[in-house]
């Protein structure tokens, strides 16, 4: 645990080095809030949609702006790239497992997202629009524990999508697949509800969902806390345990470039 502590605290220090970057993009976040406001605006003209309403689509536009920084659901490459190069064995040499380092790592970006790259979209979207806040104060800690599972549950995602380095070397096309993924399935681009009914129930059965609609319809009171929360921690775990599995797949046998 110390380790781990430890390894958090190097990934937020990490993040916070480069301020413009992160400031450039919560401008950015923000910029496609408005973007993004306008459009489910436009959709719910005549009323509400999915059973969405005017402010609850601002709140779910803005917030999920807020969470792309947080959760992550674009792609990553640090542990393909350094699978490539053969880096990897530095990390099979510590003490502490790869998976669980690079989590700890990412647990410590997603901290220092919250800082700023959530906050920041989060007052310009309150600072325009009406949006619909939770009306209990419990579901602040439901959100906090779902959006904490999210990120799990995107790092383990993302995790796997890089072992396929081990395999075929270079995991940039299984990297833009999710990329994909990552932007329709999770309610980045439109909420999982606008989806037909048959989707939807396939959609809910992937990891997608749990990553950024799921907090979203926590935050929204939107269903049950308890069984968001609870689908939350199912996924996370499942995905994790997958990513160790698949780990210990690819270093039975390991080949590093150069011999």
């Amino acid at each position: 645990m110390p380790a781990f502590a430890a390894l958090v605290r190097a990934g937020f220090r990490r993040h916070a080095t480069y301020r413009r970057a992160t400031f450039a993009s919560a401008f950015t976040n923000s910029i496609f809030g408005f973007l993004k406001t306008y459009v489910l605006l436009a959709v719910a003209a005549n009323g509400a949609a999915a059973g969405y309403d005017a402010a609850a689509l601002a709140m779910f536009a803005w917030a999920g702006q807020g969470l792309i920084g947080v959760v992550q659901v674009f792609q990553w490459t640090e542990l393909a790239d350094r699978i490539r190069t053969g880096e990897i064995v530095t990390d099979l040499l510590r003490p502490v497992d790869p998976l669980l380092s690079f989590l700890a790592v990412d647990i410590g970006r997603a901290l220092h997202a919250l800082a700023v790259r959530l906050t920041v979209p989060m007052a310009v979207g309150a600072l325009f629009f009406p949006l619909r806040w939770p009306e209990h104060a419990t579901t602040w800690l439901a959100v906090a524990i779902s959006v904490v599972l999210a990120t799990v549950t995107s790092f383990a995602t993302r995790y796997l999508i890089n072992l396929l380095a081990f395999w075929w070397l270079d995991a940039r096309g299984p990297g833009s697949l999710w990329l994909v993924g990552g932007t329709l399935f999770t309610g980045l681009a439109v909420p999982i509800p606008f989806f037909p009914e048959w989707a939807q129930a396939v959609l809910w059965c992937t990891p997608f969902p749990w990553m950024l609609q799921a907090p979203l319809d926590v935050l929204l009171e939107r269903g049950s806390a308890g069984a968001l929360v609870g689908g939350g921690a199912v996924a996370a775990g499942l995905t994790l345990t997958a990513a160790a599995l698949a780990q210990r797949v690819a270093v039975r046998r390991l080949v590093v470039q150069g011999g």
